[in-house]
């Protein structure tokens, strides 16, 4: 029953077309594989334009990465700056704890990010009374720590200690050195020397 039966395969296009699509590639032979292979190393002008914008993009990325090729000799103009901040109602004991620690380098993140602290100064911290009116805390100070570093010049100028900007006014400032750190500092006053 099935000992003179031919099974036939067809391609999608005999099925679809009754017969091979008109301008359709020869099957895979050894002759065709071989013009394919010799056309591979010739290229078309879209796979030279596209070989040109990869080596571009690769050369701007590295430009981008390792600078403007200024090399190490030649060095961006720095500007010291100066700035106090104000810590309110800190223990009368740290104010003389700071003083033998000073100056004392700035970190961020557990590294040196250069200046220092230069100096701490305390006034009176005063607190609501009993009676509404202000009294001096016996216990408590404020202090005034001022701390210098270097930044880079520029048309707008950016002072950054570790990740935090130095503004006048900022309220939220960590002062952190190798040896004191006080949290919610307030800028209260910032110098760029020319």
């Amino acid at each position: 029953m099935y000992h003179n039966e031919k099974y036939y395969t067809m391609t999608f296009d005999q099925c679809l077309y009754g017969k091979e699509k008109p301008g359709a590639a020869a099957p895979f032979t050894e002759e065709t594989m071989e013009q394919k292979a010799k056309r591979i190393g010739k290229l078309n002008i879209i796979d030279l334009i596209a070989i040109i914008l990869i080596v571009a993009v690769a050369a701007f990325g590295a430009w981008r990465l390792l600078g403007d090729g200024g090399g190490e000799g030649a060095q961006a103009d720095m500007v010291k700056v100066t700035y106090t901040v104000r810590c309110e109602g800190v223990p009368l004991e740290l104010y003389e704890n700071c003083l033998e620690h000073l100056p004392s380098p700035l970190m961020a993140s557990g590294e040196l990010v250069g200046g220092q602290i230069e100096s701490v100064e305390k006034v009176p911290y005063h607190v609501l009374g009993p009676d509404g009116t202000w009294v001096e805390d016996p216990e408590h100070v404020t202090l005034y720590f001022t701390a210098s570093t270097e930044t880079p010049a520029g048309a707008v100028m950016t002072t950054k200690v570790g990740d935090q900007e130095v503004r006048i006014g900022k309220t939220d400032y960590i002062l952190k050195s190798e040896y004191i750190e006080r949290s919610g500092g307030t800028i209260v006053d910032v110098t760029w020397e020319q």
